[in-house]
């Protein structure tokens, strides 16, 4: 994967427009997907964050449904998630191009 390089004219920074990709989600990251369709780091980190929120949005689910043990484990989730978030939004605004493991893989094999 590639690092940004210096953005044309008018355009938005690629760095903040990765960053962007996972400040809301899977919702951000669907319309810049949608959107971008040149800039190979934007679209990948849109793509990471499609394909990580949802994941995440199918663990919430399954841990809801059950009983005891997903309520005792829910919060260290979601304080996971949080943590996972930050680190992307972090990561994309210093221009590196890191991958969750597994969820990077199919990211990139999806923009293909």
């Amino acid at each position: 994967m590639t690092t940004p390089g210096p953005e044309a004219a008018g355009q938005p920074n690629p760095r903040f427009l990765a960053t962007v990709a996972y400040a809301g989600g899977l919702i951000t990251g669907a319309v810049l997907l949608a959107v971008e369709k040149r800039d190979r780091f934007v679209r990948f980190h849109a793509m990471q964050s499609v394909v990580t929120f949802v994941g995440v949005l199918l663990a919430s689910l399954i841990l809801s449904g059950v009983p005891f043990v997903g309520l005792v484990l829910y919060i260290p989730f979601i304080l996971a998630v949080f943590a996972l978030w930050v680190f992307l939004m972090v990561k994309a605004w210093h221009g590196a191009s890191f991958k969750v493991p597994y969820l990077g893989d199919l990211a990139e094999h999806l923009l293909r």
